[in-house]
């Protein structure tokens, strides 16, 4: 049984009682403790402060799985099993920018409206069939001592950006993209709406089928689904 930071064992099906989801957020533990107790009875999920990872790790990768490696990573290095994610819009006309910015992409600190003012200006002479964009979900799952083990998901989500907001719910850049098989944005779609489509549920549908297929007890709850995953 790997628990907590002993050495892991191999990885066979149910011999993981502790993973660390490098994260604050106290909807992101619960959110992934539902998901994975599906597959794995015992698995109970930390939080980066549990561990006493409270450092702002230095997210310096190029790539979307680069970051979410690197996060999942601070808590192998620790002793743990761990788990992080990195997501953000990409957009053609921008050779995929604001990327790995998308949160800072007009700066510190990270602002919202600041961010969405910038791409309007950044594509105002864009025109709308050119306007394509993606939201992109990477999840990561590292192995203590082991990245030779580590695998990422991918989710990702197609629209296009508008040339004005829609919508009042959401965050970030949800009320400038729009989603065709839709007819809506993110921003004006309620919560079983965004969840069913999002880039975020395609990853986590992707990285539950993984973890399943690695970890899970119970075969019948591993959802066969199409996704983009990598084994490093």
């Amino acid at each position: 049984m790997i628990h907590g930071a002993q050495q892991p064992h191999s990885s066979q099906k149910g011999d993981v009682t502790e993973v660390v989801l490098v994260s604050h957020n106290p909807h992101k533990i619960v959110e992934m403790q539902d998901m994975l107790s599906k597959f794995c009875a015992s698995v109970r999920v930390l939080s980066a402060s549990q561990i006493g990872l409270t450092d702002e790790i230095e997210e310096n990768g190029s790539t979307f799985e680069e970051n979410a490696l690197i996060k999942a990573r601070a808590a192998a290095q620790m002793g743990y099993f761990g788990i992080a994610d990195d997501s953000g819009l990409s957009v053609d006309a921008l050779h995929g920018a604001p990327g790995v910015y998308s949160a800072r992409y007009a700066g510190e600190p990270c602002d919202d409206h600041r961010n969405n003012e910038k791409l309007l200006l950044a594509l105002k002479d864009v025109p709308a069939q050119k306007r394509g964009a993606k939201f992109v979900s990477v999840i990561a799952f590292a192995y203590p001592h082991q990245p030779q083990l580590d695998f990422t998901a991918c989710g990702t989500c197609e629209g296009v950006v508008l040339t004005e907001y829609r919508g009042a719910g959401g965050f970030g850049y949800d009320p400038l993209f729009y989603v065709p098989e839709m007819h809506k944005t993110f921003a004006e779609m309620n919560a079983a709406e965004k969840n069913s489509i999002s880039h975020r549920a395609r990853a986590m549908q992707c990285f539950a089928q993984m973890f399943a297929a690695r970890f899970g007890t119970n075969e019948s709850s591993c959802a066969r689904t199409q996704c983009e995953n990598k084994w490093k």
